[in-house]
């Protein structure tokens, strides 16, 4: 009988431990804290890096599409790039199919895509062109400006709009 009080006297006078203290919750929030201020930072800068590789990559979809358009059509270059897009239901001068209808549009992954048209034939048929592939938002969706034109060579610029002086991309 001695025994079987001595057990569930035990049993009540110690109380098992059955959760976090306070201190160990306001640890662990603290290192969870400290873990986000170093991840995110890291993160908005990947997140910059990948608008401006996209940046480059539709730059070099431009060029592209430009010469297939010129070579396809025999009327020299685009004169926007709301013609090279399309649904490629029918293509056609207006409606290429060659690229996507977001870039068509002008704006993609962060970065606004400025079409010029440079010079033209007698005929009005575009010979020469640029475009420009700024971030729309500096500092947040890119930091880098970048410039095209017929060469196919893409330039950069880190504080100013790209431009046909700027050094080439590497």
């Amino acid at each position: 009988m001695r025994a079987q009080r001595e057990a569930s006297g035990s049993r009540g006078s110690r109380h098992a431990s059955k959760g976090f203290s306070l201190i160990e919750l306001l640890i662990v929030v603290g290192i969870i804290l400290i873990i986000l201020a170093i991840a995110i930072p890291n993160f908005l800068q990947s997140k910059m890096r990948a608008n401006e590789a996209s940046a480059v990559a539709n730059l070099r979809n431009i060029t592209t599409a430009e010469v297939v358009y010129s070579t396809s059509y025999g009327i020299g270059y685009s004169s926007n790039l709301a013609k090279l897009g399309g649904t490629l239901v029918i293509p056609d001068v207006n409606n290429a199919g060659l690229i996507d209808d977001v870039l068509a549009q002008g704006t993609k992954s962060g970065y606004i895509f400025t079409y010029i048209v440079a010079a033209t034939d007698p005929n009005g048929n575009v010979v020469d062109y640029n475009v420009l592939a700024d971030p729309a938002n500096p500092g947040v969706t890119g930091t880098r400006h970048f410039y095209t034109d017929t060469s196919a060579v893409i330039r950069q610029n880190q504080t100013a709009q790209a431009g046909p002086s700027d050094p080439p991309i590497t």
